[in-house]
């Protein structure tokens, strides 16, 4: 259990960093905020993966697909969330 959460937690680490890297813009929140997009990303890659590809990959499955569906996810969290609060995309 203890070893699921801090696999959770560097796999939401990079998803929500690659996230904001590839969606740059000012946005709240460090490194907190950016885990916990990434790992709400994974849980939403996992779906998305399930439903389109039939592969899903756990939040805490630390993989090239499991990141990659985590980033994805972490996309798309981020640009319902700027789209929430009126955000824009660009610096």
């Amino acid at each position: 259990m203890l070893t699921s959460i801090i696999i959770a937690i560097i796999v939401g680490a990079i998803a929500g960093a690659i996230a904001k890297a590839i969606m740059p813009g000012k946005d709240p929140g460090g490194i907190i905020i950016t885990i916990l997009l990434g790992i709400v990303g994974a849980v939403i890659g996992n779906v998305v993966g399930q439903t389109f590809f039939d592969r899903g990959t756990g939040p805490t499955d630390f993989s090239i697909v499991g990141i990659i569906l985590a980033v994805v996810g972490a996309l798309i969290v981020l640009a319902i969330y700027r789209l929430a609060t009126g955000r824009s995309m660009r610096t």
